[in-house]
């Protein structure tokens, strides 16, 4: 069934593209509305009426430029009477699921003692409420505490514990034993990974390593974690993707070196039961001003029930030797950012302007342009990169698309892991920790790229160039080492495509 081809969570809908447009003074727009007799003004005029009157980069509105956002923001709303229904629709993704068969989950959980690390967060709670339908003999929450008020269930073991400590963790689990293993314990906002590199590397990185590790010689069969459609980008500098991707070749490598594990990764998009954009639409409707990157940003969304269930399916096709990454294939059309804003005001009834503020740090702006492939966007899952669509195999039943993860682990060197432990451990400055983990997330990169076929880099690589003037200089240089990784001439690589 066609879809929405695929959008880059942070990317502004459509291509990437130049946006550098010469914007009318608001006194100059005013006049061209008054010279064409026009009342009431577009969509496109409100927003380039909101940049000028208070520009992108600022942390602090003076009182002019908010009146004059709140008055505009008022006419955006009259301009825009149908986004409270892409208000409605976010809300309705609370709905969906995936239909898992319960007898296969009894098959496999029954009898079992379950560990989830995280089970008083929002997925931990639901997936916590999910198992117990299935028969586990016992069901365990590994947590640092309790966490923004989600529901204790009971029959549950509640247990203290911190991903971060690989001593006290493997204590805990050998003392447990757990038979399967659900690890959901993560930093998840990005805009607090840049301000908290420590917390973000210990936890998504070397938590999610001491996990898999205490799992394995706490001889548990399955071990199933939790990443983030972040990881789908094959290079990032911003510390919160690139420490999924890490996560995920911490994943993969544990899994070649413990055939006696089988260890599998889900991919989720942004959650709307747990939002924390929602949560701030909401607190800024309250009071304040709604903070938004840029009006045409676009993501997708999930439930935290499918979500849940898309780690069940994960365990139970999880394999031996092999990292297997599972995502949801239909996430239905990508959210727009502007319309949820407009129709949280409406639906509220607030008067809270809206300032278009540019991206912070964390979050980024354009997508390399090789990402997503116009052949397979659309067909497979938009969590599922270029590099990984063509191999991806589908469930149509279920709704679900899964991958090998593919990486030459010897691309990486040994010690990569270990300098990003000492500059951890060295102590507060960020920069050393900043700085080793992108000398990871280069060298988990060229690891991707050595395992892609020829024809999967020529692909990447013609994807690429006609943009190549503008890219950024990350992107650049992931260009140039496509180019080395093809060996190739750039004739030679439309022969190869074609």
């Amino acid at each position: 069934m066609p879809r929405q081809k695929a959008v880059s969570l942070a990317l502004p809908a459509g291509a990437p593209r130049a946006t550098c447009r010469r914007r009318r003074s608001n006194a100059a727009w005013q006049a061209h509305r008054a010279e064409k007799g026009e009342d009431v003004p577009t969509v496109s005029e409100i927003i380039l009426a909101m940049q000028d009157a208070a520009p992108k980069g600022r942390q602090l509105l003076a009182d002019g430029p908010l009146r004059e956002l709140q008055r505009l923001t008022q006419e955006l709303i009259a301009a825009k009477p149908d986004a409270i229904e892409e208000r409605e629709r976010f809300d309705s993704i609370r709905k969906r699921s995936v239909p898992v068969a319960d007898a296969d989950l009894r098959s496999w959980l029954g009898g079992k003692t379950v560990l989830v690390t995280g089970g008083t967060g929002c997925i931990g709670s639901t997936l916590l409420a999910e198992l117990g339908r299935f028969g586990a003999a016992r069901l365990v929450s590994v947590s640092r505490g309790l966490t923004g008020g989600w529901p204790l269930h009971a029959g549950v073991d509640y247990l203290r514990g911190d991903v971060t400590d690989a001593a006290g963790l493997t204590a805990l689990f050998a003392e447990v034993r757990p038979d399967v293993v659900f690890h959901v314990a993560a930093q998840r906002d990005p805009g607090l990974a840049e301000r908290e590199i420590h917390l973000t590397v210990s936890t998504n990185i070397f938590g999610t390593r001491n996990v898999a590790e205490a799992a394995a010689q706490a001889g548990a069969a399955e071990v199933i974690c939790a990443t983030s459609g972040k990881a789908l980008r094959p290079y990032s500098r911003e510390v919160y993707t690139a420490a999924k991707r890490a996560a995920e070749w911490v994943l993969a490598r544990t899994a070649a070196a413990r055939p006696d594990v089988r260890i599998a990764a889900v991919r989720f998009t942004h959650v709307v039961d747990n939002s924390i954009v929602d949560d701030r639409l909401h607190q800024w409707a309250r009071s304040g001003v709604i903070r938004l990157h840029d009006p045409n940003t676009m993501f997708y969304a999930q439930s935290a029930c499918e979500s849940v269930q898309l780690m069940l399916v994960a365990g139970l096709g999880a394999r031996s030797g092999e990292l297997r990454i599972y995502t949801i294939n239909d996430l239905g059309m990508p959210v727009g950012l502007l319309d949820l804003a407009v129709g949280t005001l409406q639906q509220t009834g607030s008067v809270s302007p809206i300032y278009l503020s540019g991206h912070d740090p964390g979050y980024e702006s354009v997508a390399f342009p090789g990402l997503y492939d116009p052949a397979t966007a659309g067909d497979v899952s938009p969590l599922l990169s270029a590099f990984e669509a063509r191999s991806a195999e589908q469930d149509y039943q279920l709704g679900v698309d899964w991958c090998a993860s593919s990486l030459d682990l010897s691309q990486v060197p040994d010690d990569r892991l270990d300098a990003l432990g000492a500059a951890c451990a060295a102590g507060p400055d960020p920069e050393p920790v900043r700085a080793a983990l992108d000398e990871l997330s280069w060298s988990v990169f060229e690891a991707a790229l050595a395992a892609l076929p020829r024809r999967a880099l020529s692909r990447a690589a013609l994807l690429t160039e006609p943009y190549e003037a503008k890219l950024s200089c990350d992107h650049a240089r992931m260009l140039t080492a496509i180019r080395r990784h093809l060996g190739s001439s750039q004739s030679d690589l439309a022969v190869a495509v074609g």
